[in-house]
């Protein structure tokens, strides 16, 4: 659907290049997720899909059409099949709901008929059908990127850009305008492309993901790869948050030294599919005669797959905790000596 290539853009005659040499794909009906702090060239590479930036360099295929070898005329005809939501909604103020959802069949010649009959299509499925008269200074921030998402789709285009969609609203409307562009891609059969500075986002609603950094992309892959076993230290620092990677420094301070003849060992488990649903801990301390004390843990899901993350101090003779990590790694969970310290209060990513 989406074939990126060597693309490159710089802003100006000197300073970095905002995209350098980006290449990666986007397949029919997934939900392709690009991350990345301030600056890292996502906003650049999402407008250099339908042309709203062009690059200096590389190549944009998107529905097999090549858009840079477009003329005016047909990349026209081809955004029409590209529809695009915006951070800060940008309707217009002076017109209602229907009006703003109007605006692009206006623009592009769609006899007035047509374009009542598609509001009257949409508004349902965005759920707005009682705002069809209202103004943009009388809607919350999660019904104005309704109207925008309508809006998107006004043209019934194949693919759906979002440009940091739910970077301006607040963790409930977040969560239902999620749910709402999963819906439509699974109704619509849409295929999505969205940037965003948060990591649960991506969680929650991506297949696939790439980190940006620097105008590079530094990692991509499926979702649940990504966030489990992240390779990239800067990848590794988005996933911490969500994922729960890390202890702060203090608490291990505080754990309890070992008894004369013992070790104590600090080990991160990672639990994956079946296995994050075992009692392995238990387990375990039976097994080796070992005492584990769990120092943090989660179990989530992503992706519908189940995992589990957690932290272990252990204690017992160095033979039995060889043996007891041989037998975990034989269950299949990722065991790893060390624990990654973190700041108890670390900064804020920033979009």
């Amino acid at each position: 659907m989406i074939r990126l290539a060597g693309l490159s853009k710089r802003f100006g005659t000197i300073g970095p290049l905002a995209l350098d040499s980006v290449s990666l794909s986007v397949e029919q009906g997934e939900v392709f997720g690009i991350v990345g702090r301030s600056g890292a060239g996502k906003s650049t590479l999402i407008r250099c899909v339908n042309l709203l930036e062009r690059p200096d360099e590389g190549h944009v295929e998107v529905l097999g059409q090549d858009l840079l070898a477009l003329d005016e005329a047909g990349l026209r005809t081809a955004r029409r099949s590209i529809g695009m939501v915006f951070q800060h909604f940008n309707l217009l103020s002076s017109r209602t709901v229907a009006g703003n959802i109007a605006f692009p069949l206006e623009v592009a010649g769609v006899p007035r008929a047509e374009r009542e009959a598609r509001i009257s299509e949409l508004l349902p499925l965005v759920g707005l059908e009682t705002k069809r008269e209202a103004y943009p200074a009388q809607l919350s921030g999660g019904q104005k990127q309704r109207v925008g998402i309508a809006r998107a789709l006004a043209s019934s285009p194949r693919i759906l850009l979002c440009d940091e969609a739910t970077s301006a609203l607040d963790p409930e409307t977040t969560a239902e305008i999620l749910t709402l562009i999963r819906n439509l891609r699974e109704r619509l059969n849409l295929t999505v492309l969205l940037i965003t500075h948060e990591m649960s986002v991506v969680k929650a609603i991506c297949d696939r993901v790439a980190v940006m950094e620097a105008g590079r992309i530094i990692e991509q892959g499926q979702v649940f790869q990504v966030f489990t076993r992240p390779e990239a230290e800067t990848t590794r620092r988005f996933v911490s948050g969500v994922i729960g990677h890390g202890v702060p420094s203090g608490t291990l301070a505080r754990l309890p030294p070992p008894n004369p003849g013992e070790q104590q060992r600090l080990l991160q488990i990672l639990f994956a599919g079946p296995g994050s649903t075992r009692s392995v801990i238990s387990e375990a301390t039976r097994r080796f005669d070992l005492d584990l004390n769990i120092i943090s843990g989660r179990i989530d899901e992503i992706g519908g797959v189940p995992f589990g993350v957690m932290a272990l101090a252990v204690y017992g003779e160095s033979q039995r905790i060889d043996a007891a990590i041989s037998w975990m790694r034989g269950l299949g969970l990722e065991v790893t000596e060390g624990i990654p310290e973190v700041r108890a209060n670390p900064p804020a990513e920033t979009a």
